[in-house]
């Protein structure tokens, strides 16, 4: 499933909550992404880059420049105090959603 057919705002929970732990730039946030769905998930850099951007204007995220493992400089972005708020009651909120479709496409008993 790519990044284009997430539902709105799934995106910005999933970098929320691979963010909560630790901070990290771009490209580890698509790859811990997509490891973590066991390659289910690919979000490509079109709608990761807009979306931590959107994030960071939001005040959910907040970014710095840092060196890689492997030297290379690039933004590191971490959650701030308002978007570990927000990603409680947007996870929560998922969690609900989620199971109300999973009850609708529960096994059919015709």
């Amino acid at each position: 499933m790519s990044g284009s057919d997430l539902f709105t705002g799934t995106l910005d929970i999933l970098i929320l909550r691979t963010l909560a732990p630790t901070p990290l730039h771009g490209y580890a946030i698509g790859r811990a992404i997509r490891d973590g769905s066991e390659g289910v998930l690919s979000v490509e850099e079109g709608a990761l880059y807009p979306a931590l951007h959107r994030l960071e204007a939001r005040g959910l995220l907040e970014a710095e420049w840092g060196k890689t493992d492997t030297g290379r400089r690039a933004k590191f972005y971490q959650v701030t105090k308002d978007g570990h708020e927000h990603l409680g009651r947007e996870a929560a909120r998922w969690v609900e959603f989620s199971g109300a479709v999973a009850a609708i496409l529960g096994p059919d008993e015709r």
